[in-house]
């Protein structure tokens, strides 16, 4: 009889590394449709504001020439600039601190069980779901010194003697505008938080009250630790939206004349609407992005918003 033929194992074919090219050749039909969008929605629009900036154009909007950065140094020449951004910081800084602050009492809140919590969480989401324009306007005609409901219950309850312009003066007309953005802003971070929190092992707070660890003790050196992720994520994008935000304010202090109570947004749409200088508006948009990328870079390299706890 013949020996059984002896099996030898076969050694699986080495795979050839592939290049960076290679794999993002082959992965184009993928994302392409995804890169032809950001092109077109954003690579785009931004390349042609910034190329607007540096050109003089008519009021009629007639490309004339070139001036260079001399839409800049007009820019930062304008004395009302600093009043400006001054008001920009104070806008950002109040909006999202305060809506941080209450959304985390908010989604702690919503976090326990109660009679009714369902519907109450979808009520939180009301300002959110509703048009931010309608919202708005609500606030303002309800804030009117003749006829506005909410001048009359301060007056019904004896605070104030006769209705008060809220948004007839700069002042007034911002304190009410960051309100209303802290209620539309407060159903998004509420619910990010909300989202943070039921993430949280139950183990690791029984852990804690077991240990030994109070109420405020658990909160602050158990939680908010866990929450770090979901904090960082929900104040990062609502610094973007708060601070390119025109809607609220263009219906709180779009009737207010000079520039004590704008922000850049709002600045940046006075100058292309009366001035109807896109130039001087672009090469503002610049100086707006560029404050924007700014901030967003160094809060990302601080705050590190998706490293792990």
């Amino acid at each position: 009889m013949s020996a059984p033929p002896v099996l030898t194992a076969v050694e699986p074919a080495k795979r050839r590394p592939t290049s960076g090219n290679q794999s993002f050749f082959s992965s184009l039909p993928w994302i392409g449709p995804a890169l032809l969008l950001i092109l077109a929605m954003v690579a785009f629009p931004a390349g042609y504001m910034i190329f607007n900036s540096t050109r003089k154009i008519s009021q009629v909007g007639t490309d004339l020439h070139s001036v260079g950065l001399a839409n800049f140094v007009t820019v930062f020449q304008d004395p009302a600039l600093p009043r400006i951004l001054l008001n920009t910081f104070v806008w950002v800084v109040s909006v999202v601190g305060i809506t941080v602050l209450l959304s985390l009492a908010l989604a702690q809140f919503l976090n326990k069980p109660f009679p009714g919590r369902t519907i109450v969480r979808m009520a939180v989401i009301v300002p959110w779901a509703a048009s931010v324009v309608m919202t708005t306007t609500v606030f303002y005609y309800g804030l009117d010194p003749n006829y506005g409901i909410f001048n009359k219950f301060l007056m019904d309850v004896g605070v104030l003697d006769e209705g008060f312009g809220w948004t007839k003066s700069a002042v007034p007309a911002m304190f009410v505008s960051v309100i209303v953005a802290i209620f539309v802003s407060i159903p998004f971070t509420t619910y990010t938080l909300l989202a943070g929190l039921q993430s949280i092992p139950q183990e690791t707070l029984e852990a804690a009250r077991v240990d030994g660890a109070g109420r405020w003790q658990t909160y602050l050196f158990v939680i908010l630790p866990q929450l770090r992720s979901a904090l960082a994520v929900s104040v990062l994008i609502n610094i973007i939206n708060v601070f390119n935000n025109l809607p609220i304010l263009k219906v709180m202090t779009g009737s207010i004349p000079g520039t004590n109570a704008d922000t850049l947004m709002t600045y940046i749409f006075k100058v292309l609407q009366f001035d109807r200088r896109l130039d001087i508006s672009s090469a503002l948009s610049v100086v707006n992005f560029a404050v924007v990328v700014l901030i967003v870079a160094i809060y990302v390299k601080t705050v590190k918003p998706m490293k792990e706890v």
